[in-house]
Order: structure tokens, then sequence, then C-alpha cells
């Protein structure tokens, strides 16, 4: 018997290759910053000077440098120090002017400054006093990286200075912009030489230079060496071989990588790192494949280390006991029981749905299991005074509990709507009588019970059939098989999508599966179908998918789509 799974397997071998999603540092662009200022607060002092220097692969590719009309007198000891004075800032433009192009000379580069705070600040605070976003380019401060680069006994300090006299800069800094931003370039990449031997050596390395991991935690970076930069799953293994950590990736090197080199907080992250031994990847055609991978290895493994392996029944759902006078209860399964409403949100939202069905349709509210015949000594409780209970526990069958009863099972398992009828009235009658909080929660259960329906609806729709769908990703396709709401297989194309999706299509079309297909999965493929951009292009079985209506309401559309009417992407936009 064969499983998604192995049918997955069977299309790895056709999948095309991705481009490296991690950048070297050779090819990483770096914008080098210095400003001179008339203090040291962005509070009360202002921009004098801006100089940059953008450089690639260690060549000079671009420089800025502007003076700055500050707007106020410059303190003589900063005329002293740079050397720039009032008069020669008198037809210097203002900051306001300068910022555009500035921004548009950093574009996306990495942002370097020596003691980068300083610079950051002053830029910030011009950008929102003048109304420009900040563009949150990634910083690196080469004051923390001499830190990291450099000894005691070579740098006793990390002055400007002291740096470009240990590296033998070409450009002696002098308190002016562009010459120390010229001289920090070359110490950056002076520096940047040294500490590859920790590791950094692309882009998303240089994080770690906030905060370094332990000698014994970096050690492990060579795990990443063999994994492939390429998407997919990976997971680390402990020292008996044990599954510790599964997740996913764009990049599995770089991710895994920066595992050893980000600086990880987590506590319990860096428990899982020492005991790492070795890593295990599987690369995907798609990112959805990816995700399915990962759920059903967290579900089938139990990570240690993996937060939702704590508890893989989780999944509440709202659903009818089995007794003769039926009640609402919340269920914990990682399939619900048929005819459920859900899978809910969480357990609070089950716990609302359960109560305002209760009220709206006069579902029994006690845990008691009740006889067939009621005793003789039977007592009823408030809510049949109220009219809020047929009281099956003192009239047995001749209450009427069954229609009841069979009301509730129809807007679990079909169609909420007179739930949400009798709510929208209750709610309004609350509002009118300015009881808001009332009005809220009633509303707030309304919102559950919808919610809860929809998502049935979708998982009953996809279990009812077989579809091949695609999306557009980048330059390229992912064209995904589902068959009863789990994914068969998957390929990513740049051309030829069509015969991507028949090929899918006769190899899942006699696919069987032989496990319960997770909840978790499938809501992960109906999101995926959902997304805006994805097309069907074959559908067998009836498809059916709910569409919610205006305010709080809900209306079920079932639409049964023959094969040929499910092709809205034409051939000719195809690739």
């Amino acid at each position: 018997m064969t499983g998604p799974s192995s049918t997955i397997e069977q299309l790895l071998h056709q999948q095309r290759s991705f481009d490296d999603v991690g950048e070297p540092l050779h090819r990483t662009t770096f914008v080098v910053v210095d400003l001179e200022t008339t203090g040291t607060s962005p509070g009360t002092a202002r921009i004098t000077e801006i100089g940059a220097v953008k450089t690639r692969g260690g060549e000079v590719i671009g420089e800025f440098q502007t003076l700055v009309d500050p707007g106020m007198p410059i303190p003589p000891f900063i005329v002293a120090l740079t050397g720039i004075t009032d008069a020669m800032l008198v037809a210097a433009p203002r900051i306001e002017a300068v910022l555009p192009s500035f921004l548009e000379f950093l574009g996306d580069a990495v942002l370097v400054a020596h003691n980068a705070p300083f610079d950051t600040g002053f830029l910030r605070a011009a950008c929102r006093e003048h109304g420009y976003r900040w563009p949150g380019n990634q910083v690196v401060d080469t004051v923390t990286l001499a830190r990291r680069a450099t000894t005691k006994e070579e740098a006793p300090n990390k002055k400007l200075a002291t740096l470009a006299r240990v590296f033998g800069t070409v450009v002696e800094p002098n308190h002016r912009a562009l010459e120390d931003a010229r001289a920090t370039s070359e110490i950056l990449h002076r520096m940047l030489e040294r500490v590859a031997a920790f590791g950094i050596t692309h882009r998303e390395d240089l994080d770690a230079l906030r905060n370094p991991m332990p000698e014994k935690i970096r050690k492990k970076a060579a795990m990443a060496d063999a994994v492939p930069a390429k998407p997919g799953v990976y997971t680390f293994r402990g020292p008996r071989g044990e599954r510790l950590y599964v997740g996913t990736s764009k990049n599995l090197r770089s991710r895994v990588k920066s595992y050893f080199t980000t600086g990880e907080q987590r506590r319990s992250v860096r428990d899982m790192l020492e005991l790492a031994v070795g890593v295990d990847t599987l690369v995907c055609a798609t990112e959805l494949e990816a995700n399915v991978r990962e759920v059903r290895l967290i579900a089938e493994h139990r990570p240690r280390y993996n937060r939702r392996s704590a508890r893989p029944e989780r999944t509440a759902w709202v659903r009818m006991t089995e007794e003769r006078y039926p009640r609402l209860a919340v269920s914990r399964a990682v399939t619900g029981p048929e005819g459920a409403l859900g899978p809910m949100r969480s357990a609070t939202d089950a716990r609302l749905a359960i109560e305002v069905i209760q009220g709206a349709l006069g579902v029994r509210t006690c845990t008691t299991r009740l006889p067939i015949v009621p005793r003789a000594n039977a007592r009823a409780c408030l809510l049949k005074d109220l009219g809020a209970c047929a009281a099956p526990c003192v009239r047995g069958e001749e209450s009427g509990y069954a229609a009841t009863a069979g009301a509730a099972r129809e807007a679990l398992r079909t169609d909420p709507t007179p739930v949400v009828a009798a709510l929208a009235t209750q709610i309004a009658e609350r509002a009118e009588a300015l009881d808001y909080e009332r009005a809220a929660e009633l509303r707030d259960g309304v919102s559950a019970v919808v919610d809860g329906a929809m998502r049935a609806q979708r998982l009953a729709a996809l279990a009812r059939c077989s579809l091949v769908a695609v999306r557009r990703v980048g330059d390229g396709w992912d064209v995904v098989a589902i068959r009863r709401g789990a994914l068969a297989g998957s390929e990513r194309v740049s051309e030829g999508v069509w015969a991507a999706a028949e090929r899918l299509r006769a190899l899942t079309a006699d696919l069987e599966l032989d496990e319960e297909v997770l909840v978790e999965e499938r809501e992960l493929v109906s999101r995926w179908i959902e997304t805006p951009g994805t097309r069907l292009l074959h559908v067998d079985g009836e498809w059916s998918m709910p569409v919610a209506g205006a305010g709080r309401h809900a209306r079920w559309v079932q639409a049964r789509v023959a094969d040929r009417e499910a092709r809205p992407l034409t051939r000719q936009t195809e690739g």
C-alpha cells in the first residue's frame, strides 16, 4: 500500500535546482557611513556632514559626501575637532534635502559604522523628524566586530585611530566624515577576513557579531557544510540517533548554519544544539511540501524540542455526546469525530461555541447522564422555568428534546445559520439595552461558531475529492496534487505547467492512503489552495467550499466541478 510520502519521494528527482539564497560576504554590498555632528545626542544636536563608501567584494563602487546645514551654531570644541566652521555650512543643504539622496545611495546594503548606535541614532532621528521611513537595513558595528577580530594586546582600545594603526590603512582617520568612512571601510574588510575562521562567511552570519555563540556550539557549525543550499526540511539528531528538532527553510544550509553563528538566545534551543551530533535534510520541491513534511515528521517522532510535539492531541472540536439525550462537549483528538464542529482555533473558542449554541437552540447544559425514563424524584433546574431547556431530565421523550438534539447536530455538521440568526437577534437586543459586554461575548461566540463551521466544511470538502492546483512563485510555478486533503506530490517548474499537472495526476490517481490524514496537514493544504493566485487545474469528485457572507452570517455554496470546467489557467499563460 502506498502513502503520500512515498509518492513525494518519487517526484523529488524531477525538481529543478534553486539558487543559493544565502549571500556570501564577497557578494554583499556594504555602505560604510560616518557622520560629523554638533554634539552627542540626536535630541539636541544635528548632523553637519555625511560621508559614505559603498563596497562589494572589497572594491569601492561608490562614494557619498556632503556638508549639512544644522540650523544651529557649531560649538567651538566641535570646530576644533573637525575643522568644520559655520562659514563652511552657509551654502550647505539642510538634512531634509540630503536624506532622499543618502537613502537611495544606501539601498538595501548592509549599513556599517564605527560605534554604529551613534550614527544610526542621528539618521533615524532625522528620518523621523522629516517624515522619511527608516529602511531598517542590517547594521554592522565595527567596534563590536573589532572585539571578535582583534586581541587586547594588539588593540588595547577599539577606537578608529587605533584600529587604523593595527591594520595599516591607507587612509588615516581625521574626524571628517568621508575620510573616516574610507578608513572604516578598509578596517571592515580586514576584520572580515579574520572572522571567517569563526564561521562568519555569509551575510546571514553577520548577526552573530552582536551576540556570539559559545565556542563548544560554534565548533559544530561544520554540520552545515554538507547541507544543500535548497529549500526543504532539516532534522537535528541526538547522540542516540533520536530526533531533537524538526524545521523548514528556504535555504537549508543557511538556516542550519545560523543555529551555530547567530547567538541563539532561547535556552531550549541552546540545550538542543549542545546535544546535537548531526543534521539530516530533505530537499523539497515546494514550500508546501516542506511544511507538510515537517508536520508529518513532528507527528511521527515527537521531537523533544519542538513545542507542538508536547501535545499533538491538542486540537479542540465541538461534538454531541453519544447518549439518549445528548449534550455538547469539547473533544480533543488529532482528527475530529464525525459531524463535529472544528477544528476550533482554541479550547476557549470551543467553549464559546458551546455556550452560544446551548443558548440559541436550548441544548441541555447539565453534565449528568440521563436515563431514558426520568426518575420518580427527578427535579428540573431553573432553565426549565426560564424556557431555555426542554427538561428531558423530568419529561423524558415527551419533552421533544430529540428535535433539539437534531437541530444541534445539523448546526455542527452542515449549516449553523439558525444559531447565527438567533444570536444576531440576541446581540441586537443586548446592544439596544446598552449591555455591550454581553453583546461582545455573544459576538465572539458567533465568530467561533462560524469559523469552526467554515473550517469543518473546508476539511470535509478536501476529504471528498482529489485535485491538482498551481500557483505562480517567483519565475516558476508550484504544481501540487492533493488527495483526500493530503499532499500526494508536488513539483516546481519554470515551464510545462500542464505537463507537470498531468504527470502528478497520473502518479496519484491510484494512491491509497494507509493512515489518517493529520488535521494540521489538511489545514496547510486548505490555506495554500485558498491563497490568492492559486488555480485549480483538475478536480476529481465533488468540490464545495464555504463562503462567509455579510456581517457574521455564513452561507454555504456547493459547486460540483467537472474536470473540463476546472481550468481557469489557460495554456497560453503557462510558463
